[in-house]
């Protein structure tokens, strides 16, 4: 049988935290002032969108709890190794999107875009020398700027510093780089550890994938996933870069098309 993915966790999924939260997820790392021009000369053009990827394997047997464990070991050792990506974060991107196909499939968000915004914002929880545990906990935990208007958005604090840390201002936190209000809106126990973190790279992504899927419908048109990426962060270069990505990683695992055989001379 194939394995069935069971979460434990809250999942508030509000429909009126959509217009609370639109364009409230940002590039917190980007530089202050930049992350929305255009690329320079040099570099190749940026792509509008992500197509489709080919989806994910969908193990067996379950093989560990969370949305890790539904993910075919041999798929995610050969998809890590062609990516680059780390198995721990590729499992909690392959699993979310099994899980958001399973759940709600019209949505179409693939496993390549998530992993392409996790690219985007922590390099897959390695950002500023942090690294993922053995329960896919960043460690140490990952901190975006103060969010004071300064060349980011102005998000005074909402959570007494909680969840950021900050008692002042609000920060993004973990490896999607959640803000407080959204986590708090979409909270989950996405590694299936009976615990809710932010940091943790399954909860985190599992959480992300939820308020994608509520922000569209239909990933797999140009203008749903433009919509859905746009309500993460706003400026172009930003969707941009994660379709990069995500283009790159689909690409990266496609089974290549054989050649036509030719046809022997009479």
């Amino acid at each position: 049988m194939r394995a069935r993915l069971r979460i434990v966790g809250a999942v508030v999924a509000v429909v009126a935290a959509i217009a609370l939260l639109a364009g409230a997820i940002v590039w917190f790392f980007a530089p202050r002032g930049g992350g929305g021009g255009a690329p320079a000369a040099s570099e190749e053009p940026l792509p509008s969108w992500a197509p489709p990827a080919e989806p994910p394997v969908v193990a067996a047997e379950r093989t560990g709890p969370g949305i890790g464990g539904i993910v075919d070991p041999a798929w995610l050792a050969a998809t890590s190794a062609a990516t680059g990506i780390p198995e721990q974060a590729l499992a909690a991107y392959a699993g979310a999107a099994i899980f958001k196909a399973e759940t709600m499939p019209a949505c179409g968000l693939s496993w390549a875009t998530l992993a392409g915004v996790g690219a985007t914002e922590s390099d897959h929880g390695r950002h500023g020398g942090s690294r993922l545990d053995a329960d896919g906990t960043a460690t140490p935990g990952i901190f975006g700027v103060a969010l004071d208007g300064e060349g980011v958005a102005l998000i005074p604090d909402s959570d007494g510093g909680e969840i950021d840390g900050d008692p002042d201002l609000d920060r993004a936190v973990g490896p999607m780089q959640l803000i407080p209000e959204a986590w708090r809106n979409w909270h989950v126990d996405g590694g299936g550890d009976g615990v809710e973190d932010p940091q943790n790279i399954y909860d985190a992504v599992l959480a992300a994938a939820n308020y994608l899927c509520r922000a569209s419908s239909a990933f797999h048109t140009e203008e749903g996933w433009r919509a859905g990426i746009r309500s993460y962060n706003v400026p172009e270069h930003y969707l941009g870069t994660v379709a990069r990505y995500a283009v790159r990683y689909a690409e990266a695992v496609r089974a290549p098309t054989p050649a036509p055989t030719p046809t022997p001379a009479p």
